[in-house]
């Protein structure tokens, strides 16, 4: 099975489980050149989640995503009452979200995929929404995102790690219309590493990103 995102480079994983004082996330380079059987959701999140609006972040001009009504995402993370932290949180969640709009529009043009992703975090991002287009698949289901832990490095640089359940999402084939109902094993866990950079205006882009999939940190 495929990680939710291609695995980034390894110095990210040290750097960021460094900053938030976690254990190691290794990298599943093999896993990255399957299929995946089950994928993390989009949506705009849901009641259970905390994170702030774009409006709340101050920042114009943020492109709008919106999803199918059979997909969802569900974010679970409580604000921490640092702004700069709160801010950063959102934003990780809006580019998980722009990266699945790309799968659902069939599109890698999105305006928001480019808005909150960058660097390696953009083209890898590309390349794996262009995966699900080029093979017209979807998903439908919910993605639950939890154990969110933020740290700042500075003004402009944050680090954001969380897990992810993906036992309640399945690929969808867009062209016949079937669901592949997959088993929920370990693999349905994953856990991320996210470096974050603000930029000019404002913005939380994700610029690098790793993951660990199977990871004991996020199964039940």
């Amino acid at each position: 099975m495929n990680p939710r995102r291609p695995t980034l480079l390894a110095a990210l994983t040290l750097t960021a489980t460094a900053a938030l004082t976690l254990s190691a996330c290794g990298s599943d380079d093999d896993g990255a050149a399957k299929d995946s059987d089950k994928i993390a959701g989009a949506d705009t999140g849901s009641e259970t989640s905390a994170a702030p609006s774009p409006s709340e972040t101050k920042t114009a001009d943020r492109p709008k995503i919106s999803f199918p009504s059979d997909a969802k995402n569900v974010f679970e993370y409580e604000k921490t009452g640092n702004a700069a932290k709160d801010a950063a949180l959102a934003d990780s969640t809006l580019s998980v979200n722009s990266v699945d709009e790309a799968i659902f529009e069939g599109s890698t043009d999105t305006k928001a995929l480019g808005f909150y992703n960058a660097e390696s975090a953009l083209s890898d991002s590309i390349t794996y929404a262009s995966g699900y287009i080029k093979k017209n698949h979807t998903w439908v289901g919910e993605t639950r995102y939890f154990e969110y832990k933020v740290s700042l490095s500075g003004d402009l640089e944050a680090y954001v790690t969380y897990c992810s359940d993906e036992s309640k999402s399945f690929i969808k084939d867009k062209k016949t219309g079937k669901v592949k109902d997959t088993p929920t094993t370990a693999d349905s866990y994953v856990l991320y590493h996210a470096k974050l950079a603000k930029n000019a205006e404002g913005v939380w882009q994700t610029t690098d990103i790793a993951s660990t999939r199977g990871s004991e940190e996020c199964q039940p």
